[in-house]
């Protein structure tokens, strides 16, 4: 038995498939967990969450902002749809879409296997939460956005504000501050507040911002974290956290970490693509 953790994939179909084929990957015996972001950019999204989802019980995923934008876009007008890119689209129109989207709105934000050791998380976990707090925080907004109201949350999913997640928050507000900080944080200050703006490499980010795995005061955590969602940061590990977004979508690698070995195993697959200039990596 072996357990994959995979990088984002942005639709990138072609780079999936070649990584599962030299992984050697067995559905009867294997698992893959997936950082998130599936869609968007790559071209070949509708295609990632057909195979993704036809792995069952053999895939864990993490949502990411990506995901969850998919997930907001649906919830919109008909004529609103159409407006979106072709490759959104696609998944929007297609005949499985409403099987599609259901599944993916019962994913999880936060994966954690402690036999393993690992969580699997999308961006990251706020500075002062344990991996306790983070699960109860993930499971909160789970439970929401597989309920009844789910639309409710998905209709008022984006924001910058709240960007500091505090326990007294409440509702949407509470809501929308977990799921930016589990989908969309790379940098904060040193109570957490996050600088959605900075998305470089360490050293280009304004003073006062640190990796959010840096932040002074950290909590300790009893398993380590891996996560995606920051391609300039490329793979990186140290600190408790393996980083695996190495950028496939933008001409990179699509990388694959090996969590059930007591030393990192990688296998990576170089991606032919080229990104459209003035694309921001989000």
């Amino acid at each position: 038995m072996a357990v994959w953790a995979v990088g984002d994939i942005q639709g990138c179909h072609d780079e999936l498939t070649r990584l599962i084929d030299k992984l050697q990957f067995d559905p009867a015996r294997d698992t893959l967990w997936f950082c998130g972001d599936l869609v968007n950019r790559g071209g070949q999204s509708l295609a990632v969450l057909r195979t993704v989802k036809a792995l069952g019980e053999r895939a864990v995923v993490a949502l990411g902002n990506h995901d969850l934008s998919l997930l907001a876009i649906a919830e919109r007008k008909r004529e609103d749809q159409q407006r979106v890119n072709p490759e959104l689209r696609e998944i929007l129109f297609a005949p499985d879409r409403d099987e599609l989207l259901a599944w993916l709105r019962r994913q999880n934000l936060l994966h954690v296997d402690r036999t393993l050791g690992f969580a699997l998380v999308h961006a990251g976990l706020f500075p002062r939460w344990t991996i306790a707090q983070a699960m109860e925080m993930a499971q909160e907004i789970e439970d929401k956005l597989r309920s009844d109201g789910y639309r409710r949350l998905l209709k008022q999913l984006f924001g910058n504000k709240p960007d500091l997640w505090t326990p007294k928050l409440r509702g949407v507000d509470r809501w929308r501050a977990g799921i930016n900080v589990f989908t969309r944080m790379r940098y904060c200050d040193v109570r957490g507040r996050i600088g959605f703006g900075d998305k470089g490499a360490p050293g280009t980010q304004r003073p006062g911002l640190y990796p959010w795995y840096e932040v002074p005061g950290q909590v300790k955590r009893d398993v380590r974290v891996v996560c995606g969602h920051w391609s300039t940061l490329g793979r990186f590990a140290g600190l408790g956290v393996h980083a695996i977004d190495t950028g496939c979508v933008w001409g990179g690698w699509l990388t694959a970490l090996r969590l059930d070995t007591e030393e990192p195993e990688y296998v990576t697959i170089k991606s032919d693509r080229k990104p459209a200039p003035g694309k921001e990596m989000d």
